[in-house]
């Protein structure tokens, strides 16, 4: 089910970007990083996008979130 939302968010760019994240790292995610996995996938796909690419930086409210992290790092290496 994650999987499937990630890959058809809406955006072309963010259905790849988290499409391809989460098809290779959330069999390794813990249960905690799943949830908060599937609360980043609320958030708009425009605001991912540009949090993701660098274009905005991260709200005071989602810098602490280790999966964002892992996200963005895995889109930029």
């Amino acid at each position: 089910m994650l999987l499937y939302r990630a890959s058809h968010r809406g955006m072309k760019e963010t259905d790849q970007l988290f499409g391809n994240f989460a098809g290779a790292r959330l069999a390794a995610l813990s249960a905690a990083e799943l949830d908060e996995f599937d609360s980043l996938m609320d958030e708009s796909d425009s605001d991912l996008l540009n949090w993701i690419l660098g274009i905005e930086q991260v709200p005071n409210e989602l810098t602490g979130s280790a999966v964002l992290k892992l996200i963005i790092a895995f889109n930029n290496k």
